[in-house]
């Protein structure tokens, strides 16, 4: 599909008194059901593959079992490994080549194209040797002096599979993906909900988060192959012809659900974890707001790195009212 407009996270901030006094936060993307709907259920998975460029596996992933759930092949939760690959990947991508730059250092490209090669390659002494080596313990440390200690209020997302999160959410609805809560609230989804027993810190906004993404890769490189981390897939049916996946991403819980019509598909809704992690009533916005904003540059930085603590898959704009 040409020119398909990805949409991006929009904040808008405003200032008094040396404060930021108010946030806004809102995901502002395309509604993908309209490209869909008609299409042949066959198709239609094949073009939900092409349309994400970030966790393109996942979403490739959770398009093809949730149309065999919808055709009567439920899967019970586990890892899958090519989702495993790209959420390691994913998380080592932050780590050596965004977050460098966020605190003022460069980035670690040949580690993390040594990284990327050890992990399709299943070398995990080799990983674990460079994750808890000298180059990640000066990052971390970097990490640590840059955070600004806060409590947010957080509620994170538990751990579901898909036949279990028919007892929290019958039906997906276009409303629900657009702002998706659990039971009336708005909840983060991630590494930070699914290491919430091992998050050190969680008065650190970035560190807690940060170090949850690293969280991963260490376990894989340890040995730990659990289901419920990055790369768990279940899927299960909703009624006939309804089908729901549920993904667990490297940014956290990405649901979708099929409704056919015969082999056509009537309808197709996702709830994606940038819409729960940039909900309006989200953990940024409580994060931002009462922040310093007397020097506007100092406040923009915090600002990036608040966001990419949280990880959007589209790209983000902040405005000033």
């Amino acid at each position: 599909m040409p020119n398909f407009d990805t949409g991006c996270v929009r904040l808008r901030l405003a200032c008094a008194d040396g404060r930021v006094s108010a946030v806004q936060v809102s995901s502002e993307r395309p509604d993908i059901a309209r490209a869909l709907r008609g299409r042949t259920a066959d198709q239609t998975v094949r073009l939900v593959s092409l349309l994400f460029a970030l966790c393109g596996e996942a979403q490739s992933r959770a398009a093809v079992l949730a149309l065999a759930a919808a055709r009567g092949e439920e899967c019970v939760l586990r890892l899958d490994p090519g989702v495993q690959r790209e959420v390691l990947r994913e998380h080592l991508w932050r780590w050596l080549l965004d977050l460098p730059p966020l605190l003022g250092e460069g980035a670690l490209q040949q580690e993390f194209i040594d990284a990327a090669k050890w992990i399709a390659e299943g070398r995990r002494d080799e990983l674990h040797a460079l994750l808890t080596g000298p180059r990640i313990a000066a990052l971390r440390l970097r990490l640590q002096q840059a955070d600004e200690p806060h409590s947010p209020r957080t509620l994170m997302l538990p751990s579901f599979d898909a036949k279990n999160s028919l007892a929290e959410w019958p039906r997906l609805t276009a409303g629900f993906c657009r702002l998706p809560e659990w039971r009336g609230a708005a909840a983060e989804t991630g590494a930070i909900a699914r290491q919430r027993q091992k998050t050190e810190n969680p008065a650190s906004f970035l560190s807690t988060r940060w170090l949850a993404r690293l969280g991963e890769p260490l376990d894989w490189a340890a040995g730990d192959d659990r289901a419920g981390a990055g790369g768990t897939v279940s899927a299960a049916a909703v009624a006939p012809g309804i089908g729901r996946s549920l993904v667990e991403t490297a940014r956290g819980l990405l649901m979708h659900e099929i409704v056919l019509d015969g082999e056509r598909v009537a309808d197709y809704l996702i709830a994606a974890p940038t819409e729960w992690n940039f909900h309006p009533q989200g953990v940024l916005a409580d994060h931002l707001l009462g922040q310093e904003a007397g020097n506007r540059d100092s406040l923009l930085r915090r600002v990036a790195r608040a966001v990419a603590a949280l990880d959007p898959c589209v790209p983000w704009e902040l405005e000033w009212a």
